[in-house]
């Protein structure tokens, strides 16, 4: 067993929040958010996904921001459901 099993998930990384909080704002229209990405967090669009697809599996991310996460599974999942 490791720490994390003992004690429940790791926290997440200030990176890791700032992108759950990017999910978390509705965006006015397009390109907006594309800006927000590379403006706030410093990284591109596509790292950006990424990461965010990584943390729909991650159960710190579930615990740090249940609504979003389980938002953006139901989101997921129904896309793979359509292909």
């Amino acid at each position: 067993m490791t720490g994390n099993d003992l004690h429940g998930p790791a926290p997440l990384s200030e990176r890791d929040r700032a992108v759950l909080a990017v999910e978390r704002h509705a965006w006015p229209g397009p390109g907006a958010k594309e800006r927000a990405i590379r403006e706030r967090l410093g990284i591109s669009p596509v790292r950006y996904y990424q990461l965010l697809n990584a943390l729909l599996d991650d159960e710190a991310a579930l615990a740090h921001d249940p609504v979003t996460v389980n938002r953006l599974r139901r989101v997921r999942q129904a896309r793979r459901e359509r292909r």
